[in-house]
């Protein structure tokens, strides 16, 4: 099973017509919006396609839809591949993660590339 969110964007004049339109659409669920014509809505669906079919139906099928993008895709099936993956490999989290004596000092984050070298 997928969920994706997906941003819907229209002009404030139509937002109205384009909320009722999409929540009147089943295939997807309405969360929010907000004056400026961005609304917020997910879609579920077996695999991608049938969530790109949903979203080619907003951009597409309903009116006054200017932009809508997916911005955000969980999968089941790819959380459950990666956790077999770290069984078949024999990786497991460093188990001093679980340490109580575990000193915030002492770890090391490298994320930022300005502070890397």
């Amino acid at each position: 099973m997928n969920v994706s969110s997906i941003i819907v964007k229209t002009v404030p004049e139509y937002l109205e017509e384009v909320v009722a339109s999409l929540e009147a659409y089943e295939a997807c669920d309405y969360h929010t919006h907000d004056e400026l014509g961005r609304i917020i809505v997910t879609v579920e669906g077996e695999d991608a396609a049938e969530e790109m079919k949903k979203l080619q139906y907003i951009q597409e099928q309903i009116p006054h839809v200017v932009a809508a993008d997916m911005h955000y895709t969980y999968s089941e099936d790819e959380l459950n591949a990666d956790r077999d993956k770290l069984d078949i490999g024999g990786t497991t989290m460093p188990t001093w993660l679980n340490d109580e004596n575990a000193q915030v000092s002492d770890m090391q984050y490298n994320g930022d590339l300005k502070k890397k070298f």
